[in-house]
């Protein structure tokens, strides 16, 4: 008894010294009124270190839990009040420490008690937003705001330039909150210096809509803002790089920026033969108009976005860039606020590329009774040019009503020319059909869109209705020549040999206006009710000629002339519920769809008319500033395009493996389920996102293919029962101080279900995906950094048939590793060396292929401030010019190589435009994290 008596006496102390305690009071004014939203700082009192960080509420509430027994600095800070600053040391055992009302003093108030030098806060909470002080993320001299943001703590940027934060896709990029070259956000971290950014801000933004409405309709777009240092904004900046090599290798290229108040210029130029582009995904998706063919070769259903994309844009998706690229690029991009009422912006832009693709294609195609094999090599030559046009007026007539109007241009011209060699085999190697194709294509485009928005605030606070019109003009002219010889094996043999010429005119003009009113219930409850009506009318006429001793004769079976006029008309209402802590919104709409087309030659008529409900769902949860959920659901018609209901034969392609339209096809019923959970602590660096997708399409578009005893095929899309999709992904971050290290862990998965009909036997495919991405960095001081990253994906594909037997199940896994260093030493002299290995393994072929791409680079400073930058390097060391993809699909199995840039040298000098004038940068950009420096009079 008397040593229980002991233990607990002993242990009584070593409780309470353990134990936190809580830190809680209430932000005002010097006339009580609430502070919401002030930044709230606990310093460690021996060293300033960040130890704890949070906002205040509406009601100038704030808490701060778990904290360990000490002597700590409290920090508030406010825009327009002083800062107010108190030590903070509750004696042992004390649990809850409550400062009572903290009254902050006006901005013009003195407190010469505390000088607060040196550097500012890393991270700040405003409301929804998240504010990163970019000196305190340290980056290589002459770095641009991609090489900022990897840094940043919630901020992915992938190999192809795409950005995520919070674990959402990055929408829009702006700089000091307007439009940088349109909505590419590569155009601004890739060409933008990090020198220049003061802050970077990552919040939703909400629709144009609720911004001019002040309700909130649950609608959101990841966006980041850079900020400019105050010196930027009233002067110029920039950077200018040249550089030449060996192989007749070289790179240049050039961003000059001239910023004042109310004002934006810049420019930006490029020019090189080594794979750099100066576009993303969207630029793609707008020069192409978002089109998706059926595409032959080999008994597969693709989308190509290479050598056969008539647009001629070559993409790359994460990476290296295949084939050999030369890029020229340049554009305008201003800002200019006319007045208190009226801003316009605008941007011209123009590539010019060209692009040589060398293309070795090993593909096992299954088939219910069996498989075959389908090998290719292609060579491709690849020219592209684009002027894009952007301007924008916005308008505010009054406080009541306010006018947007919205134009972009883009004038496009290709030149495409492939030759390929082809042929299929039994699985014991018994050839069955070969083909040799030449193929040329010149193109011009052009495609206007227009978009006015009229906005309308009623006195009643709440009800406002808008009206938006927008139109499309498209043309499309190409004229194209076709050589090819085919030979089949099977039973007595046969030589098909064709010469074509073909040209082909598209118009498409669409209008369509939406009208919508909210009126408001009361409780902070809204009605609204929407009217969509759409009009699209294609005119395509495609004349193909068989050539014989130079005369040409039609074709009718491959000919075409077709006119259509799709009609939209969709009624909507939904609810509206507004909260502190959430918003939800909920209704549907009522869409009809009516086909009216004929083809013109063959004198038949596709009439078509479908309908729907499609209900919608979203709900925003803010547990607090920084804990957020969302989740959406939505419905949509899965609509068949033009080209899948025309019934004509498409050769282009592939002269073995054709495809053809159905008029039969009817549209499918999309579910969409969206979920996204996120959580970000500042103080410690730690956010945890969470985010989750599904769609479920009933009647879905899916394609049948007739698999002819010659293994020759036509491909036809069809509707099957449903295919569905779910995919998910977490992302875990944290930082380790103690040995300067980050980590971060994004686990992902998926599964998808498809359905096909293989010679009339439907065959379901369950494919899953299991990977994800860890990453880890080291930085010390000002002078070192180490990343390592692995980014891993191992794909199951099984089937199930109604044949005798199934396809046999694929396997493949891609995994890539890498690792970069940067070493700056003697100040003036800086050490660079990425190493990327990359693994294609196919457990079901045994293909493997391993690539490893190392370059270095010794880079020497000049001038005032490290402006100028002589740099030494070599690219691809091992000398690997090769690349690879792996993919499958319902009913194959592909490995794809690709010629790619060999080893090269280059020596190439950068200067940066009035790096001078942050006199504050005395080499590589870079501060000491997350730390602030207190110093007392």
């Amino acid at each position: 008894m008397r040593r229980s008596l002991l233990l607990i006496l002993f242990t009584i102390p070593s409780f309470v010294f353990a134990q936190k305690f809580n830190l809680s009071g209430t932000l005002t004014d010097t006339l009580n009124s609430p502070l919401p939203s002030a930044t709230i700082m606990l310093l460690n009192a021996k060293d300033s270190s960040l130890v704890n960080f949070g906002v205040s509420d509406t009601k100038g509430f704030f808490a701060l839990k778990s904290i360990a027994h000490g002597r700590y600095i409290f920090k508030v800070s406010f825009v327009g009040y002083a800062t107010h600053t108190q030590i903070v040391a509750p004696d042992a055992g004390v649990i809850d420490v409550d400062l009572g009302k903290v009254r902050l003093k006006p901005q013009s108030t003195q407190l010469d008690e505390v000088v607060v030098q040196g550097e500012k806060a890393a991270v700040t909470v405003k409301r929804d937003t998240i504010e990163f002080n970019a000196g305190s993320f340290k980056t290589k001299a002459n770095a641009n705001v991609e090489d900022l943001l990897k840094k940043m703590p919630g901020i992915d940027v992938e190999n192809d330039g795409t950005v995520r934060a919070q674990g959402e896709q990055v929408q829009r990029v702006t700089v000091d909150g307007k439009e940088f070259f349109g909505r590419d956000p590569k155009l601004a971290t890739r060409n933008l210096p990090a020198d220049a950014v003061d802050k970077v801000q990552v919040f939703d933004r909400k629709s144009e809509q609720s911004q001019f409405t002040g309700i909130d309709d649950g609608q959101r777009e990841k966006t980041i803002n850079l900020e400019l240092k105050p010196e930027k904004r009233n002067g110029a900046f920039g950077t200018m790089m040249a550089g030449i090599g060996t192989n007749d290798r070289y790179q240049g290229r050039a961003n000059i920026n001239r910023f004042s108040k109310g004002k934006q210029l810049s420019f930006l130029g490029m020019g090189n033969n080594v794979n750099e582009q100066g576009f993303s995904i969207n630029d793609y998706m707008n020069f192409s108009g978002g089109s998706q063919a059926l595409m032959g070769g080999g008994g597969a259903i693709q989308v190509q976005f290479d050598g056969g994309n008539q647009n001629g844009v070559p993409m790359n998706f994460g990476g290296r860039q295949n084939g050999v690229l030369t890029n020229y690029a340049g554009g305008l991009n201003f800002n200019n606020t006319l007045s208190k009422k009226t801003e316009i912006n605008g941007s011209y832009f123009y590539n010019h590329l060209d692009q040589n693709i060398d293309r070795t294609v090993e593909r096992i195609n299954y088939i219910p009774n069996g498989t075959y094999n389908f090998n290719s090599f292609s060579r491709t030559r690849n020219k592209n040019e684009n002027h894009r046009l952007n301007f924008t007026i916005d308008h505010k007539i009054d406080s009541s009503n306010s006018i947007r109007f919205n134009t972009n241009a883009s004038i496009s011209n290709t030149r495409l020319s492939t030759l390929s060699e082809s042929r299929t085999m039994t699985p014991d190697n018994a050839l069955q059909n070969t083909s040799a194709t030449n193929n040329t294509t010149i193109g011009d485009g052009l495609n206007v869109t227009s978009n006015l928005l009229y906005r309308h605030r009623f006195r009643k606070k709440g009800r406002s209705f808008s009206l938006n019109v927008n139109g499309v003009v498209a043309q499309n002219e190409s004229n194209g020549e076709l050589t090819a010889e085919n030979e089949f094996y099977t039973g007595l043999g046969e030589k098909r040999n064709v010469a074509q010429e073909n040209s082909q005119k598209t118009n498409n003009q669409t209008l369509g206006t939406t009208f919508s009113y909210i009126e408001p219930l009361g409780g902070r409850k809204y009605l609204e009710a929407t009217y969509n009506f759409r009009t699209n009318q294609n005119q395509v006429e495609r004349n193909v000629y068989d050539v014989n001793n130079g005369t040409q004769t039609m074709n009718m079976q491959l000919s075409n002339v077709y006119n259509s006029n799709y009609l939209y008309n969709r009624p909507g209402l939904s609810m509206r519920i507004n909260r502190a802590k959430y918003n939800l919104s909920f209704g549907a709409s009522w869409q009809k769809t009516v086909i009216d087309g004929r083809l013109v030659l063959r004198e038949v008529d596709i009439n078509r008319s479908f309908q729907n409900v499609l209900p919608v769902a979203r709900l925003n949860y803010d547990f607090s500033a920084l804990k957020h959920l969302r989740f959406e659901y939505e419905t949509s018609m899965q609509e068949p395009s033009i080209q899948q209901l025309q019934p004509v034969i498409d050769n282009t392609t592939n002269q073995i493996n054709q495809s053809v339209g159905n008029p039969e096809l009817k549209p499918g019923y999309n579910h969409r389920f969206n979920a996204n959970f996120n959580t970000f602590d500042p103080a410690k660096g730690v956010g945890f996102f969470a985010f989750m997708n599904a769609t479920y399409t009933a009647n879905a578009i899916s394609y049948a293919q007739t698999i002819n005893p010659n293994l020759s095929t036509l491909t036809m899309p069809v509707n099957v029962k449903n295919a569905s999709s779910v995919n998910g992904n977490l992302n875990f971050g944290f930082p380790v101080r103690k040995i300067f290290s980050r980590f971060n862990i994004g686990p992902t998965a998926s599964l998808r279900n498809n359905r096909v009909l293989l010679n009339q036997d439907e065959v379901a495919s369950q494919q899953q995906t299991m990977g994800g991405q860890a990453r880890y960095n080291f930085t010390f001081k000002d002078f070192f950094t180490l990343d390592l990253s692995a980014n891993l994906s191992n794909q199951v594909t099984s089937y199930e048939s109604t044949a005798a037997t199934k396809p046999q199940d694929q396997e493949y896994f891609n995994k890539t590793y890498s690792a970069e260093t940067n070493l700056t030493v003697l100040k003036n002299y800086q050490l660079n060396a990425a190493f990327d290995y990359m693994v294609y393994d196919s457990k079901t072929t045994g293909f493997r292929q391993d690539i490893p791409l190392l370059n270095l680079s010794v880079s020497r400073f000049f001038f005032k401030a490290q402006s100028g930058e002589l740099r030494l390097g070599v690219v691809n060391l091992l000398d690997k010019s090769l690349s690879v993809s792996q993919q499958s699909s319902v009913n194959y199995l592909e490995q794809t190589t690709y010629n790619n840039l060999g080893r090269y040298y280059m020596i190439s000098f950068t200067y940066s435009l009035n790096k001078q004038l942050n006199p504050m940068n005395n080499g590589p950009r870079g501060g000491r994290g997350p730390r602030m420096m207190i110093q007392r009079d």
